[in-house]
Parts: structure tokens; C-alpha cells; sequence
């Protein structure tokens, strides 16, 4: 086994050089780093990273939690991208840790990060509630980043959309060109995201006077299938719809074949709406009417606080990030349009 007592011979310095040279220490010449370089790939050494982040308190890596539900899903490609890429850009390694199914398992795996010295622990909880993650900034000096989740008291440490207001806005757009039947399939039972999006589409209806129509609800779990299987049910139920809002564009997706297969047009006989704006939305046919979730934009901003945290600068608290309609040709004026 190769060590760096034998790297320090082949490149002709002391051990404590190189031990300087992997720390990244600025105060070695660049010829006796670059040696040691050479030493290190012509020996094939492999630091013990673990032994060193002990030694140095700095792993140069970040950790990054969420809950396997979501592996399946272009709205994790992108969180995952530009999670990925915003660190490799900041010049830290990026590990991801599965959050599984329970807030003992979204613990165990901050533990396991915590363990590996990880300088700094970006979370999107599906299970821990605020408390738990209030206790958690609270107990251990490294950065909490926390995605998606509102924490009002210690909003420098979370990035969040405003879903809730998103949700009325979009669903305000629908009663403003005309629908006032408007069916909705929500996102996953217990979701943060899914209870402010079903939310914001009853505050938009309560405030042009409509009253919500429950049997006009139908339950999602994010997935195509089950977009598709909701929307089935909402066809099969009593009520009518001229428009239907979906939680995300995945079940909006899945919808849109179960109105092709039970013979009702999209846009012409019901307007369809989703949210995120995944990169397919706009190819589909006809392009969905979507609202756009800044994904890139919260993740720089997590991001950036987590560095100005580990290189002891200020951070102050984040506002809520803003969705944005994008008009598309799956909606057109319904029954009241005019009226």
C-alpha cells in the first residue's frame, strides 16, 4: 500500500509538504506542489479523504438529501443538475444521500453526511416537519440548507417558491378567461408543496365567489399514472369541467392521454393546466400552459449562502421565489368568457 511517507521521498520533500500540498496550502512553492502532483499520479496514492477532513475541518463537499420519490422525475434532473453543477462551480464535490420514506430515515442520512464531515448539508424534506429542522440548525455548527420548505424563523436557511400564490394566480388566470368549472388534481397527501398548491386554487376560487365543488378534486401522487387514473375519475364523476388544474406537469401529462382516450378534446372542450414547467411541457401537443418554478434560480441562491457561510460571510434571509404563468395553447376562453 502506497503512503504519503513514500510520495514525500519520490518527490524529494518532507511528509508535512505534502500533507500542506493535499490541504490545499497556499504557501507551498508551485514547483514543490507540482512535484508532489506527479509523485501522487506516478505512485497512484490515494489520500484517506476522511482522515484529512478530520484533520483540516474542511472535506471540500457538500451533501444533498431527498426522499427517493422523487428520483423518478424530470423535476429532480433539474434539481439534481443544477445542484450538481452550482458545486462543481464553487470547486466542491457533490454527495447525494437518499432520504427514503420516514423522518427517522431523512435523520439517518444527516447522520451520514455528519459523519463524513460534509462541509455544509442541503436537505428538500419530505418528512421532517419545522421543528425538526429548526433543532437541527440549531444543534450542529455546519450550514443547513433547507429547499422547499418555508421556516419563517431562520429564513437564511431555506429557499423556497411561493407555491401558494402561484397556485391562486394561475387558477385567478383560468376564472379570468371565462371557466368557472374548474377541476383539480392534487399532488401527494402530506406534500408541503401539494397542500400550498391546493390551497391557492381554493383562495383563487373563494375570491371570485365560486363556490369549491369537492367532488371536482381528485387525489395525485405526482406520478404520470396517477394523473392519469384522477383525471379518469374526475370524467367518471357527476360534475362537469371546462378546465382542469393538475399539481404538476407529470400528472397534467398523464391527464391529457385519459381525455384523448375517453374522446375530449384538449383545449376544445377542457382547458388543462400544470405546474413546474418541466422541459417537455412545451412540446407537447398542444404545448401546455404551465407555471414556470425557478429551479436554477433557488438552487444558485441556496447555494450561494451555503459558501458565503463556509468562507464567514453575512447572509441575510431569502424571500419567497415567484413562479411565473407561461401561456400556452392548452387553455383558450371557457363557457363564461365575455360574461
Amino acid at each position: 500500500m502506497i503512503t504519503m511517507q513514500d510520495v514525500a521521498i519520490k518527490a524529494g520533500v518532507s511528509k508535512s509538504t505534502v500533507s500542506r500540498v493535499l490541504s490545499g496550502d497556499n504557501y507551498v512553492k508551485e514547483t514543490t506542489r507540482q512535484r508532489v502532483f506527479k509523485a501522487i499520479e506516478e505512485s497512484g496514492y490515494r489520500p484517506n479523504l476522511l482522515a484529512r477532513s478530520l484533520a483540516t475541518k474542511n472535506s471540500q463537499s457538500i451533501g444533498l438529501i431527498v426522499t427517493n420519490t422523487l428520483f423518478n422525475g424530470p423535476y429532480f434532473s433539474e434539481l439534481l443538475y443544477q445542484t450538481a453543477k452550482m458545486t462543481e462551480n464553487y470547486g466542491r464535490q457533490l454527495i447525494l444521500v437518499d432520504g427514503k420514506h420516514s423522518v427517522d430515515s431523512e435523520l439517518e442520512a444527516i447522520q451520514f453526511l455528519l459523519d463524513r464531515r460534509c462541509d455544509a448539508i442541503i436537505i428538500y424534506p419530505s418528512f421532517l416537519g419545522e421543528a425538526e429542522l429548526m433543532g437541527l440548525i440549531a444543534r450542529h455548527d455546519i450550514p443547513f440548507l433547507v429547499i422547499n420548505r418555508d421556516l419563517p424563523h431562520a429564513r437564511e436557511h431555506c429557499v423556497f417558491a411561493d407555491h401558494q400564490r402561484d397556485a391562486r394566480e394561475a387558477v385567478a388566470y383560468l376564472i379570468a378567461q371565462g371557466h368557472r368549472d374548474i377541476a383539480f388534481i392534487t399532488g401527494a397527501a402530506g406534500s408541503p408543496t401539494a397542500a400550498a398548491r391546493a390551497a391557492g386554487y381554493r383562495q383563487a376560487l373563494d375570491a371570485a365567489g365560486i363556490p369549491v365543488n369537492e367532488s371536482l378534486l381528485a387525489a395525485g401522487q405526482w406520478s404520470l399514472n396517477s394523473g392519469f387514473n384522477a383525471c379518469l375519475a374526475l370524467l367518471d364523476g357527476a360534475a362537469a369541467f371546462s378546465a382542469l388544474v393538475c399539481a404538476n406537469d407529470d400528472m397534467a401529462i398523464g391527464a391529457a392521454r385519459a381525455l384523448r382516450e375517453r374522446g375530449r378534446a384538449v383545449p376544445g372542450e377542457i382547458s388543462l393546466l400544470g405546474f413546474d414547467d418541466i422541459p417537455v411541457a412545451s412540446y407537447l401537443n398542444p404545448p401546455l400552459t404551465t407555471v414556470h418554478v425557478p429551479v436554477a434560480q433557488m438552487i444558485k441562491s441556496a447555494l450561494e449562502q451555503v459558501v458565503n457561510v463556509l468562507d464567514g460571510k453575512g447572509v441575510s434571509p431569502l424571500k419567497p421565489f415567484s413562479g411565473r404563468l407561461m401561456v400556452r395553447d392548452s387553455v383558450i376562453p371557457g363557457p363564461f368568457a365575455g360574461r
